[in-house]
């Protein structure tokens, strides 16, 4: 009897606590007991399964579809969204949305902010972003060369400045082609001081928000002309590069595409991305099923924003 009389001890003390809702003290002094021995007992209430912890998702959540893509991918963290059309403008959109209230919630002062510009997911989560009035970013460091076609070339500039305004931070842009017409190009390009600048910031990114393309680029990316030609697009494919990162190349089980079409693109590297604190990576579609399962394995990323339908897919 003496542990029976222990036990229903323990769980008046639980009762008290968790559907009371009494502070330990209260409790404590209530029951004549010290603070303590009232921590003690909420402990041995759980170990003696008096307690049980239940968390019940809400409906429009997927925390089954976001384990089994943690547990699949070993992917540190990921938010799967409710999204009531498998099409690639519906996902987007319902993409940029989680990605935005994420932002506003875990942005920390003083981040540094690394963008992949030529994301269309991405401008959505811009777009849902409010200004932030406590936290506060540093930088916001544009991460893929902007210029291109004329028409579309503002783009990577405005996406970029209206994240600073939103964020509180100071654009820093990177005003060459994401893709040169040689490594001599590059090299010329890159000594430029205003991007030489910017470069300089990628080793002190703490925070990189990257779309993951496949193979075929996306319109907005086809029309900037911040692309390769179909042949080389290509070879990239016969080499087995099934989607990339900034137009850093990698396979389907994540390994790297080198080929002499990296040494023309001007952005940040996969090894430098792989330093970066936290990875964030928004992407969804059909489309690109094959692109995103290899950027998963690639191993930078540290959270997934992506749909409902695409995690079903990426899971089966």
């Amino acid at each position: 009897m003496t542990r029976l009389n222990e036990l229903r001890l323990i769980s008046r003390v639980a009762q008290m606590y968790h559907l009371e809702g009494r502070r330990q003290a209260e409790i404590a002094q209530h029951l004549r007991l010290s603070q303590a021995t009232v921590s003690r007992m909420l402990k041995r209430a759980e170990a003696e399964d008096i307690v049980r912890t239940s968390v019940t998702p809400p409906v429009g959540t997927y925390s089954e579809l976001e384990g089994a893509l943690r547990e699949k991918y070993e992917l540190p963290e990921a938010i799967v969204v409710e999204c009531t059309e498998d099409r690639d403008g519906a996902i987007m959109a319902r993409i940029g949305e989680a990605a935005a209230h994420l932002l506003e919630v875990t942005l920390a002062p003083g981040e540094i902010i690394g963008v992949s510009s030529w994301s269309q997911t991405i401008s959505k989560m811009v777009e849902n972003i409010h200004p932030l009035k406590s936290a506060q970013a540093k930088y916001v460091v544009q991460t893929l060369g902007g210029m291109g076609d004329p028409s579309v070339q503002t783009h990577a500039t405005q996406l970029t400045t209206r994240l600073a305004r939103l964020t509180g931070a100071e654009p820093k842009l990177l005003p060459v082609q994401g893709v040169t017409s040689s490594r001599e190009a590059k090299l010329l390009m890159q000594a430029d001081p205003f991007v030489r600048e910017t470069m300089d910031l990628f080793g002190s990114i703490t925070l990189a928000i990257v779309g993951i393309g496949a193979v075929e680029p996306s319109e907005l990316l086809a029309r900037s002309g911040n692309i390769f030609s179909s042949r080389e697009l290509s070879d990239l494919a016969e080499a087995g590069a099934v989607g990339d990162i900034s137009l850093r190349f990698f396979d389907k089980n994540g390994k790297p595409v080198k080929t002499p079409l990296d040494d023309r693109v001007i952005g940040l590297p996969l090894e430098d991305l792989e330093r970066v604190d936290r990875v964030i990576a928004l992407a969804g579609g059909s489309k690109k099923i094959d692109a995103i399962a290899g950027a998963l394995r690639v191993g930078v990323i540290d959270m997934l924003v992506t749909d409902k339908f695409t995690a079903q897919r990426l899971i089966d």
